[in-house]
């Protein structure tokens, strides 16, 4: 018998269809009048992931607090604090307040993004913040798609960032798969065939903006800049060694999973195997 999956993951390179895949099993679930919510990249209300939230040790806020004075009560009045950290959820700050929310703070608030933080602070606080969904979500009836958190984001900070050795990045992943496994998770990883076509294509699609900061973060720190890469080219070379180390990752994992070649672009034919998936589980 067949167990119902609660939570879906999305993954794959990037161009390769993840986003467009997350919305097709979003949509199919909802036609099944199944209760799903998705959560694409970006997301600032993702429930099992941080996104544009700074975490600071006490000491390291009240430092903050002195170097901006001035915004001392707007800083108070915000931070969250938790497990005996304060959290700060800038992003949200910066799209409520705009131009009232300076730069000077806003890049000094950065410093402590949980994604800029050392790597075993973040698989610490991720794992954590993984593990309570877990809890508050095995309790309810939702089913949950997340796109591109579940190995993209362990293998972006630690490989990409931290250039940080295999073992310590597949480990990082299957403490996750290991902590969602009260919800049935189902993974459903986007292939394509030519990595050079579809990441070539995402940057001719997408704004300049997007793909030059891309360009920059897989180039400039990390396993890129210990292998010398830049530009284009250089990005191609580390996504192609980021696929090896998500194949590998794939392999390893023991939830149920699944495979969907989307070299052909063929939405229609995208649909169907997508579909089919999800009838083997949600009846």
């Amino acid at each position: 018998m067949t167990t119902t999956p609660k939570l879906i993951l999305i993954e794959g390179l990037p161009g390769s269809g993840k986003t467009t895949a997350a919305g097709l099993v979003h949509e199919l679930l909802t036609k099944m009048h199944l209760d799903a919510r998705l959560y694409t990249e970006g997301n600032l209300e993702h429930p099992a992931d941080y996104d544009g939230v700074a975490c600071f040790e006490e000491h390291e806020f009240a430092e903050l607090l002195g170097s901006f004075d001035q915004y001392s009560d707007f800083l108070n009045e915000h931070i969250i604090r938790q497990t005996g950290r304060c959290f700060l959820e800038y992003r949200r700050l910066q799209q409520k307040y705009g131009p009232e929310f300076p730069d000077e703070l806003l890049n000094a608030i950065f410093q402590k993004d949980i994604y800029e933080l050392p790597l075993e602070d973040n698989r610490k606080l991720i794992t954590e913040r993984w593990r309570k969904f877990t809890a508050d979500a095995a309790d309810g009836q939702d089913i949950f798609i997340f796109d591109c958190c579940f190995i993209q984001n362990p293998v972006t900070i630690g490989m990409v960032k931290y250039d940080a050795d295999r073992e310590t990045v597949k480990s990082y992943v299957t403490e996750l798969a290991a902590t969602i496994e009260p919800l049935n998770p189902l993974l459903i990883y986007i292939t394509q065939n030519e990595l050079d076509h579809s990441f070539r294509k995402a940057v001719r699609e997408r704004p300049l903006e997007w793909s030059q900061g891309f360009f920059e973060y897989y180039t400039n720190q990390g396993y890129g800049a210990r292998q010398q890469h830049s530009g284009l080219e250089g990005t191609l070379q580390v996504l192609k060694a980021r696929k090896q180390l998500e194949e590998d990752i794939y392999s390893g994992l023991t939830i149920a999973k699944h495979k969907v070649d989307n070299s052909a672009f063929d939405s229609l034919g995208y649909r169907q195997v997508i579909a089919g998936i999800l009838e083997q589980y949600y009846k």
